[in-house]
């Protein structure tokens, strides 16, 4: 997994009926674009993260 600052972390749901999070990335902490990352959700709080595999990344040119 790769991302660079400004792409979107989803987090798909885990169980039927829960919504997928969005987050943007801000800071990319890895080398070369891997995890961890710190992401800022829709309602503004922030985390460090390693996304697992419930997890994809949309990047920056494609997430519109």
């Amino acid at each position: 997994m790769r991302a660079t600052k400004g792409d979107q972390l989803v987090q798909h749901g885990r169980i039927v009926g829960q919504h997928d999070r969005i987050a943007e990335i801000v800071e990319v902490m890895g080398a070369e674009g891997t995890p961890p990352y710190r992401v800022r959700f829709e309602d503004g709080h922030e985390a460090v993260c390693s996304p697992g595999a419930d997890s994809e990344i949309r990047h920056r040119d494609t997430a519109r």
